[in-house]
């Protein structure tokens, strides 16, 4: 597969989502396929400091840095719903500077 330096797509290509762009992909899963889905993400978070999520047709890396945000939403009025977000800030390159 070629790789490309933009977000163009050929046949063959995906698209790679990068820094200076917004993205959202929205997916309606059976719980077994979301539950597959959050193990392969946890190990990602575990093992490295890079993740990256793939879609048919897209593809995003993800340098993250620390500390992870997580926040649990439950709704139990009417019908009861859990909402789980997960939030991973940008990792960066930046160092302090000198103290002289």
């Amino acid at each position: 597969m070629t790789e490309t330096t933009d977000d163009t797509t050929t046949d063959t290509e995906k698209t790679t989502i990068t820094t200076g762009r917004n993205f959202e992909e929205e997916y309606r899963l059976r719980a077994a396929d979301a539950g597959e889905f959050l193990v392969d993400l946890g190990e990602q978070l575990r093992e490295n400091d890079e993740l990256t999520i793939e879609g048919d047709e897209w593809e995003l890396p993800f340098a993250f840095g620390e500390p992870v945000t997580v926040e649990i939403d439950f709704e139990g009025v009417d019908d009861p719903e859990l909402e789980i977000e997960i939030e991973l800030p940008g990792s960066t390159d930046e160092t302090a500077p000198d103290v002289s």
